[in-house]
């Protein structure tokens, strides 16, 4: 238990250039002690006293803002940063390493029963208010950006930005082919309105044009 909460402190002041001493990180890092009560919880869930485990899984949102499923499997040396409206789904994996921020989401698509939640490899960082959904694959060194909603599985060191989230670079190359969608459905349908404007609007100018000079003339009177 000491060599958990020593990792997770460790990881607080890697990643958080606002802390300063260990002893900061432990009383006041709500994601510290998000993971602290985690793990109490995590270990009553494995022996069967899962109503336990659940009351202090509420009791740990309660007082730090973060919503961790007892099931969940969070390696040690994590890093929850700020923690506020963090949730993470039962059958989720995270490694070591991982940084997440506030915000951020760990969860299902709907209500299939199995593997429905991510599985989260080291080192990789979700920023603020991304949503992952489903029970896929993050690759290590993956990074997910602000407000992004990743539904399908991320390779190894690409960054994710999005709505839906799509890959735009991998190892710091850009990259296109890796796109989920190379058009935008929206974009698309908006040209195909104005197109077919422009279209009636020339048809209208044509037929004004051909009017008879009776009908002109009767128009200027």
């Amino acid at each position: 238990m000491f060599k958990n909460l020593r990792a997770d402190i460790d990881a607080a002041l890697k990643n958080d250039p606002a802390a300063r001493s260990k002893l900061e990180v432990w009383l006041t890092y709500p994601g510290v002690r998000a993971l602290i009560w985690h793990r109490r919880a995590a270990f009553f869930y494995r022996h069967g006293m899962k109503l336990v485990a659940r009351m202090l899984s509420e009791h740990a949102k309660r007082t730090t803002g973060v919503e961790i499923h007892p099931a969940a499997k969070i390696a040690p040396g994590v890093f929850i940063d700020h923690g506020a409206g963090v949730v993470i789904g039962e059958t989720a994996e995270i490694a070591e390493g991982v940084v997440i921020y506030q915000g951020v989401t760990l969860g299902g698509t709907g209500k299939e029963r199995g593997k429905r939640h991510p599985t989260v490899e080291k080192n990789v960082v979700i920023a603020t208010g991304a949503k992952v959904l489903g029970g896929f694959t993050v690759g290590e060194g993956a990074k997910i950006g602000a407000g992004a909603v990743v539904l399908k599985e991320v390779p190894p060191y690409a960054t994710v930005v999005g709505v839906p989230g799509r890959v735009v670079r991998i190892r710091g190359e850009r990259t296109q082919d890796l796109l989920p969608e190379k058009e935008d459905p929206l974009i698309k349908e908006l040209c195909a309105l104005r197109e077919r404007v422009f279209a009636l609007e020339e048809t209208l100018a044509q037929t004004k044009n051909e009017a008879p000079m009776s009908e002109v003339k009767h128009e200027n009177l």
